[in-house]
């Protein structure tokens, strides 16, 4: 890669570590939290605060994405920012489950991923794109292991509204980051109308969309019921879960650079791919099965961050090489759309299914919609490898 590629795929990788920080934070001990507030004791209401964010992304990714394709992509993260600090200051006063949900709401609103990773797409090469994409999702993949070990110790030095406060001065520094260290964005193709037909009616994209929705619905109805588990099943209390967290978050890392590297410079990025699906049905049939105890939480945890890690990477790579030059914001819009509902249903869906059937009805769903992502993606097509000129370098 240049030196602005790498500048590029740094700087924004930063801004997605930045806010996403403070979004993960809550995972690991809002679930414990809550039943210190007015509602907390609701189960689906805490899925609820857990997912709200992902529903106001769900609504906004592709205005956001259409509004980076007309009006640039700098100007729509930067408000994105700004409505994102907004949020995270109204959780920080929540002294209720519902304000707490109007907070997590509006953090949600800032709605900027489509619009950081068509800018990737559009400061780097195509025969490097899966690189910056895997520093992105890296980021995204280290931020979610750093959450899952730092939030119960500030959890316990400054508290629930301390890590929304944490949360908004995360995302004021990101602000920072867009307007001075992000290399300048390359002219936009004016996009025409009908954009959105266009990236419907795509098969391919389609498929990856669905598989993304997949992916962050059960990430988040997971992590209704791991805290839980770790402290009930395998009698963990809360500040020790950094001890099964960081050592399956460093060896995911250990497997996921390589296999990374490999879909990409060994062109196998469907078999990377199809294995990383596969090793997510396999995680949901052993926490049903087996994880209950310590050690095996730690495995089924280590195998499923490696499962996430390696689909962070590649599925936005693989949208971007895919989605037409004209459309990308959009079509990355719509990508971060079902990203963001998949995130908000899993919360939700996994504090039902929890309350009402047991942390098992939640793997046996996540399983199941696993498998029926496994089969959509045999059947697909990988990108073709192109070599294009380097608008970074200039």
């Amino acid at each position: 890669m240049t030196p602005a590629e790498r500048r590029a795929g740094a700087s924004l990788a930063a801004i997605f570590a930045l806010r996403m920080l403070g979004l993960f934070l809550i995972l690991p001990v809002f679930a414990v939290h809550a039943h210190k507030l007015p509602g907390g004791d609701n189960l689906t209401l805490v899925g609820l605060a857990i997912g709200a964010y992902g529903l106001t992304q769900a609504f906004l990714q592709m205005a956001y994405g259409a509004a980076s394709d007309r009006f640039g992509r700098k100007p729509v993260i930067v408000f994105g920012l700004v409505v994102f600090v907004i949020g995270s200051a109204v959780a920080a006063l929540a002294s209720d489950m519902g304000t707490v949900i109007v907070g997590r709401a509006l953090q949600g609103a800032g709605a900027i991923s489509a619009a950081v990773t068509a800018l990737a797409a559009d400061l780097t090469r195509d025969q490097h794109r899966t690189k910056v994409m895997a520093m992105i999702g890296s980021s995204i993949g280290l931020v979610f292991a750093l959450s899952m070990v730092a939030a119960p110790v500030l959890y316990n030095v400054i508290g629930m509204s301390g890590i929304f406060w944490l949360t908004a001065v995360l995302a004021a520094a990101a602000i920072g980051v867009v307007l001075y260290v992000v290399p300048a964005a390359p002219p936009v193709p004016r996009a025409p109308t009908g954009l959105f037909g266009e990236v419907f009616r795509d098969g391919q994209l389609m498929r990856l969309n669905v598989g993304v929705f997949v992916l962050h619905l059960i990430q988040t109805a997971m992590w209704v019921m791991v805290p839980a588990a770790l402290v009930s099943g395998a009698n963990l209390p809360l500040p020790e879960h950094w001890k099964v967290y960081l050592p399956a978050v460093l060896l995911s890392f250990a497997v996921m650079v390589p296999a990374v590297i490999a879909a990409e410079r060994q062109n196998r990025m469907k078999l990377v791919f199809g294995a990383a699906v596969a090793l997510l049905v396999v995680v949901q049939a052993g926490l049903f099965a087996f994880g209950q105890s310590v050690v095996t939480l730690g495995l089924w945890l280590t195998l499923f961050f490696v499962a996430f890690n390696v689909l962070e990477a590649i599925l936005p790579s693989w949208i971007s090489k895919v989605a037409p030059a004209h459309a990308k914001g959009t079509a990355l819009g719509l990508y971060n759309t079902l990203q963001s509902a998949g995130l908000f249903l899993g919360g939700m869906l996994g504090g039902w299914l929890a309350e009402h059937f047991g942390s098992g009805a939640v793997n046996l769903v996540c399983g199941v919609l696993a498998v029926i992502w496994l089969l959509l993606a045999v059947s697909m097509n990988p990108p073709a490898r192109r070599v294009t000129p380097a608008s970074a370098a200039h």
